[in-house]
C-alpha cells in the first residue's frame, strides 16, 4: 500500500497537469497566444535557471567525461539509424530527426525531480551534456542543411550563444567546475540565493506539463508514419540503452539515481525545438503529432520507472 501510494504521488500530479492542460485547449480557457506566452517564460526564464541550478550542482569528473562520451555517441548512432529507416517513411526528409536526441530541458528535467526531488537534478544534467552539445552542433547542423538551409560555424556559434536555455547550461558548467557553487551555497547569502533559485524553477515542471497536455493531438491520416517513427525510435533508444548501461556500468560503480536518470533520458521525445530551428514546411503536422505521441510513450515509462524508483 505504501509503495503504490508512493508511486501515486509521482505519477497522479503528471496525469492531472497533462489533464489541465487539454482541458485548457478544449474550454478555450488559455489561447494559443497565451500558450506561447508561456512558452516564453519558460524558454527565457525559468528554464535557465533550471539548466543553471542542475550543472553548478553537478560533479565533474572521469566518470561525467565517461558519460558525456556515452550518451553523445548514441545520439550519433540513433541519428545514423534514422536515415538507415527513413526509407520506410520516403515521404519524410526529417524522420531521422526525430530518431535522435532528446527534449531533456522541456521535459526530463521535470519528470525527473517528480521522480527524484529536484534535489536531485544534477544526475540528469550529468546524462544531458552530452546531448545538449550534440543537439546544438552536429543535429541542428545537419538539420538545418536538410530542409535547405547552409549555416555558416560563425552562424552557429552566435545562434548557440543567443539561447539562453544553452547559456544556463554553459553558465552552470562554468560555476560548477570553478567551484564557486559551493562558494556561494556555503557563504552568509548563500540561503538566499538557494531560495530564490528555487523560487524560480518552482512552477516550470506545471506549466511544461500544461503545455504537453494542450498540444496533444492525433491525425487520422498520420497514424501509420508517426506510429512506424515511434515504433522505430523506441527500439533503437532501446538498444542504445541497454550499451550505455552495460558500458558505463561496467566501467563505474551502478548507481540507481544514475541508471534512472539514463532510462528516462533514453525514453524523451525528439527535441521540441527542430520547428524552431527548421523550415519544416508540409512536415510540420506530422513532426508535432510524433513529439506528441512519443511524449505519452515517456509518461507510460515513467509510470514504471515511478514503481522502480520505490522498490
Amino acid at each position: 500500500m505504501t509503495q503504490t501510494l508512493s508511486v501515486l504521488e509521482m505519477v497522479l500530479p503528471v496525469v492531472i497537469m497533462i489533464l489541465i492542460g487539454y482541458f485548457c485547449r478544449v474550454s478555450g480557457i488559455l489561447t494559443k497566444d497565451g500558450l506561447n506566452g508561456i512558452k516564453s517564460v519558460i524558454s527565457n526564464i525559468t528554464l535557465p535557471v533550471v539548466l543553471f541550478k542542475a550543472f553548478y550542482a553537478t560533479s565533474y569528473s572521469l566518470d561525467s567525461l565517461l558519460m558525456f562520451s556515452v550518451v553523445f555517441i548514441s545520439c550519433s548512432l540513433a541519428l545514423g539509424c534514422g536515415f538507415l529507416l527513413n526509407r520506410f517513411i520516403p515521404d519524410s526528409k526529417l524522420m531521422p530527426y526525430l530518431l535522435s536526441g532528446f527534449e531533456v530541458g522541456m521535459l526530463g528535467y521535470a519528470l525527473y525531480g517528480l521522480l527524484a526531488g529536484s534535489d536531485q537534478l544534477s544526475y540528469m544534467a550529468t546524462v544531458d551534456l552530452g546531448q545538449v552539445l550534440f543537439v546544438y552542433t552536429v543535429y541542428l547542423t545537419l538539420l538545418k542543411n536538410a530542409t535547405g538551409q547552409k549555416p555558416s560555424l560563425g552562424a552557429m556559434l552566435k545562434e548557440m550563444s543567443k539561447n539562453p536555455a544553452f547559456r544556463g547550461v554553459v553558465l552552470g558548467i562554468i560555476v560548477g567546475i570553478t567551484g564557486l557553487g559551493n562558494l556561494i551555497t556555503t557563504s552568509p547569502v548563500g540561503a538566499i540565493f538557494s531560495e530564490t533559485i528555487e523560487m524560480i524553477t518552482l512552477p516550470t515542471s506545471g506549466m511544461i506539463l500544461i503545455i504537453v497536455g494542450y498540444e496533444l493531438s492525433m491525425r487520422k491520416d498520420l497514424i501509420g508514419p508517426v506510429l512506424k517513427t515511434i515504433v522505430f525510435r523506441t527500439v533503437v533508444m532501446g538498444v542504445l540503452l541497454c550499451a550505455a548501461a552495460l558500458i558505463v556500468f561496467q566501467i563505474i560503480p551502478f548507481d540507481k539515481q544514475l541508471f534512472m536518470a539514463m532510462i528516462l533520458l533514453f525514453s524523451l521525445p525528439a527535441p521540441f525545438i527542430i520547428p524552431l530551428y527548421a523550415d519544416v514546411e508540409s512536415e510540420g503536422i506530422y513532426i508535432s503529432t510524433t513529439l506528441s505521441m512519443g511524449t505519452l510513450v515517456t509518461i507510460l515509462i515513467f509510470v514504471g520507472l515511478s514503481i522502480y524508483a520505490v522498490a
